[in-house]
């Protein structure tokens, strides 16, 4: 589950956790729409803050998803809806985490606020 600490609001109940090469490779390349429907995120997992390695590309996606970058303090340092077959997206900060869901995940975070995971 992941909570946004500032609002209170639970934003995912389900976590598929991206933390090995072949999962952060994958991410949603080749999955349905599904895949982000009824509160299930995946959260990417990076040894350390940076901006290239938290960047993202769209390839092979055919939907529309949420980005949403988070410092190692699981801060919200950035946010995207992040468009099929475009190259390029990275955190206008450096990210250690970042969380690909449904658009309207967009619209539950901010800037600044502090999410948890459990």
């Amino acid at each position: 589950m992941i909570k946004n600490l500032a609002t209170g609001e639970t934003l995912a109940r389900t976590i598929v956790r991206c933390n090995n090469f072949w999962r952060r490779g994958r991410g949603l390349m080749f999955r349905g729409r599904q895949a982000v429907e009824d509160g299930q995120v995946y959260l990417f997992v990076e040894g350390r803050e940076g901006v290239a390695q938290t960047a993202i590309h769209m390839f092979f996606v055919f939907f529309s998803i949420a980005v949403v970058w988070l410092d190692r303090e699981k801060r919200v340092v950035d946010k995207a809806l992040a468009r099929p077959f475009r190259p390029y997206y990275a955190p206008r900060s450096p990210a250690q985490y970042y969380i690909e869901g449904h658009p309207s995940l967009l619209d539950k975070v901010s800037i600044g606020d502090q999410l948890e995971f459990a």
